[in-house]
């Protein structure tokens, strides 16, 4: 991993395209990916993310040592999990019925979406972060260290190295990390659940994850 993490980001709607920018903005080069379909995402790119570089998804995995995945939910099982093997990989999706429809095996399983999508490749390495506030709110909300009003954000995942270097980055970009725990206290996190659009501040996230086994049972 390079000193500063190359950070590959899938998907070039707002949320990846925000992240992109405060990413920039701390100084990590930016690799994205969007749909084949989306013929002019170089433009795109160039006017609402500038400094950000279009690859191809192989390249990205290639050059990125942190990849965030931030297509909609429903177009999850297009990315190259069988890639993402010993990678670090930030699941930055939400699960929207509304927008994906409803999927029955979602619907019904007990398991947070991680946990799931964690089971396309067993052996990458998963956390769950930036998915739980809007993407409006990833730059306006962002703040330097140290600020009183500085909002939190949690990172969960099974790997506890993986969550430290995703910590990093949410400061980097200005925000508290709150160390979330396993994969599994990522329902917290979802939609519909306990801190999920909600301005918290380090302190409060940190009381509300502790209590995750018992919001998400």
């Amino acid at each position: 991993m390079h000193e500063r993490p190359v950070i590959g980001i899938f998907g070039a709607g707002k949320v990846g395209t925000a992240l992109a920018r405060l990413l920039m903005d701390a100084g990590h080069e930016v690799l994205i990916s969007g749909s084949p379909r989306q013929t002019a995402l170089d433009l795109l790119v160039s006017v609402i993310a500038p400094g950000a570089r279009v690859v191809s998804a192989d390249a990205l995995v290639d050059g990125a040592d942190v990849i965030i995945a931030a297509v909609p939910f429903g177009k999850a099982r297009s990315l190259p999990w069988h890639r993402f093997g010993g990678r670090i990989v930030v699941d930055a999706m939400n699960y929207w019925p509304p927008v994906d429809g409803n999927i029955a095996e979602i619907d019904d399983d007990l398991r947070s979406t991680s946990e799931i999508n964690a089971t396309l490749n067993p052996e990458a390495r998963l956390v769950k972060s930036f998915n739980h506030l809007g993407y409006h709110e990833m730059e306006d909300d962002s703040l330097p260290a140290g600020s009183p009003l500085r909002r939190a954000l949690a990172v969960v995942g099974d790997d506890a190295e993986a969550r430290a270097v995703v910590a990093r980055l949410i400061d980097e970009i200005g925000f508290d990390a709150v160390d979330g725990g396993p994969l599994a206290n990522g329902r917290a996190l979802e939609p519909g659940h306990a801190a999920f659009g909600r301005e918290l501040s380090s302190a409060e996230l940190t009381a509300l994850m502790a209590g995750a086994d018992h919001l998400v049972a």
